[in-house]
């Protein structure tokens, strides 16, 4: 069906209580293991149908936050999702106290068990309410960055439109449309730091109503961390700041010599060549028509699932006033559909999210007929290995792309593959801090993360970005307002994204099959067993991020020869 075809319908709560009360009786009267299991499987199915329509609301909210069908039925979403999540867990008890508990976890698996358990950590009727207030200041702060309306050249632009002006080969355009960027987050700062300092406030509450200390434990609870924990987190962060930082600094040390300026500030590193970066070729639908062959040559799989997305319309990828920022993938399980939302600029960014999306996308498409919906898509720092991966297996395509610019393309995906790790390990501690000391006031935030800022990327230079010096570069980031803690799962993602990139370097074929292999189990192992059945290293043990940083270097070297001819 194509996504325009879908339809819109606000969950009923009543008719959702009123059939899980009646699974529940069912399940609990239950005669032997048979019956148990047919219920739990009606169960699954309940689940489907809510997070088909929550999805398709969502999407739409997403697509055109100043709808005003569409904020309504978002806001209704975000006023009864916490209550259906009470409902669900009263199944799910059910489920653990069933005297054919034991046939029900041989049949769908003791992970599934395991993550029933951690879920009841993290939820109680009682904090219902802040659930729900938690939903709208994240809405609140979607709508806010989408209202964004800048004239620049001629143009009324969004922060996602004018981000292509500030990777322009004209360094004046650079500066002046990263002023207006930035200028719209300094107005709204006080706005934004409230909506902030009110999450933060909030989830603590939320945590230590749960009778956690912080939201440290909560918040790693809530992405589903059933095997690794904040303290191996920070050891892994060490060896970001030991063995990724100074190369990286290098980096940009020969980017600005590359560029000829003895003083660049942060703008100048989104540029990679004086004559300027790759660009894509053409608009959206050439680079679809361009993903349309890479993906038919790539596998069959890959083919089949490419073209389901474009005969249904499951892509939206055009930037346009009133859409909200970012991109992601979403799944809507009653029609097996996954669907990818970008913001498409007219720069490299769109190549790179397109191929990211699809990575989550194809992972999708190929767990879409998993029984339990737990199983269908792993644990986010597991999912984006599947997306960061795809990035890279696209790489002998980006000639149908960039054209003659497909190795300056290159060059730039890998050192920003390789660079983007400090820059998310700073966004993790940051959060660390925030959740550590909830009340520390938005200037004090701001503070910290000035000073990480030196310990992770000292190349910073802000120059008269006053504002951007007092540390309030972290107000863009969503991923800091949505969902706590999830940035570092991108960092070690990359670590093994760029594994894969060592091994296709040295067989491309057995590289794919390990890749697809990765993207079958989907969610039915957690992350660090899902590492270790598809014989990836272990990106917490010590060395082993270097280990995977290294070829990757010589590699942009071989580039840099090739450039310097």
């Amino acid at each position: 069906m194509k996504f325009e075809e879908m339809k819109s319908r606000v969950p009923n709560l009543k008719r959702i209580e009123s059939k899980v009360n009646a699974l529940i009786e069912g399940l609990t009267n239950a005669q032997d293991a048979k019956e148990a299991i047919k219920i739990v499987k009606k169960y699954f199915k309940i689940q489907d149908e809510y997070t088909s329509d929550s999805t398709i609301i969502s999407i739409r909210f997403t697509l055109d936050t100043t709808n005003k069908e569409y904020v309504k039925a978002n806001d209704k979403l975000n006023e009864i999702s916490p209550i259906i999540s009470g409902i669900f867990e009263n199944f799910e008890r059910a489920m653990m106290a069933s005297k054919f508990k034991a046939d029900l976890e041989k049949k769908f698996g003791t992970l599934l068990f395991k993550m029933i358990e951690n879920s009841f950590k993290c939820f109680d009727k009682k904090v219902i309410p802040l659930l729900q207030e938690e939903n709208k200041l994240v809405s609140e702060y979607d709508a806010l960055l989408a209202s964004a309306q800048i004239e620049y050249e001629g143009e009324t632009l969004n922060l996602s439109q004018l981000g292509k002006y500030m990777s322009d080969k004209n360094r004046v355009t650079r500066l002046e449309s990263a002023r207006l960027y930035y200028r719209f987050l300094e107005e709204n700062d006080a706005k934004i730091g409230d909506i902030y300092d009110k999450l933060v406030k909030l989830r603590t509450k939320i945590a230590h109503e749960l009778g956690f200390k912080n939201y440290v434990e909560l918040g790693y609870l809530r992405l589903g961390r059933v095997d690794f924990n904040a303290d191996m987190v920070a050891s892994y962060r060490e060896q970001i700041k030991k063995d990724v930082v100074p190369v990286v600094h290098k980096f940009r040390i020969a980017q600005a010599k590359r560029l000829g300026l003895k003083k660049p500030v942060f703008v100048d590193y989104n540029l990679f060549f004086e004559e300027g970066n790759a660009k894509p070729a053409g608009d959206t639908a050439y680079l679809v028509d361009c993903a349309s062959k890479m993906y038919h040559e790539m596998s069959n799989e890959s083919g089949e699932f490419f073209d389901f997305m474009v005969e249904n319309h499951l892509m939206d990828l055009d930037a346009r006033a009133g859409k909200a920022g970012g991109g992601y993938m979403t799944f809507i399980p009653k029609y097996k559909s996954p669907f990818i939302f970008a913001n498409s600029n007219g720069t490299s960014s769109d190549v790179d999210t397109l191929t990211h999306e699809v990575g989550h996308a194809f992972q999708g498409y190929l767990c879409r007929n998993v029984l339990v919906p737990a199983y269908r898509m792993p644990t986010l720092e597991a999912c984006e290995i599947d997306s960061m991966s795809m990035e890279f297996f696209a790489w002998p395509w980006m000639n149908l792309f960039f054209k003659e610019g497909a190795d300056k393309y290159r060059y730039a995906h890998l050192d920003g593959a390789i660079s983007f790790l400090p820059y998310g390990a700073e966004v993790d501690e940051f959060q660390h801090f925030v959740y550590e000391n909830p009340e520390a006031t938005h200037k004090e935030r701001c503070a910290k993360w000035a000073e990480l800022e030196k310990v992770y990327r000292p190349w910073m230079n802000f120059g008269d970005f006053d504002y951007l010096t007092n540390g309030g570069m972290w107000v863009r980031q969503h991923h800091i307002f949505s969902t706590p803690f999830y940035y570092i799962d991108y960092t070690l993602a990359q670590v093994l994204a760029l594994q894969f990139k060592c091994e296709m370097d040295k067989n491309r074929e057995k590289a794919w099959k390990k890749y697809v292999k990765l993207l079958k189990m989907g969610g039915k192992y957690p992350f660090l067993t899902l590492v270790e059945k598809d014989h990836l290293r272990n990106p917490f043990v010590d060395g082993n991020v270097k280990k995977v940083i290294q070829p990757q270097v010589k590699v942009l070297k071989t580039f840099e020869k090739e450039f310097n001819k």
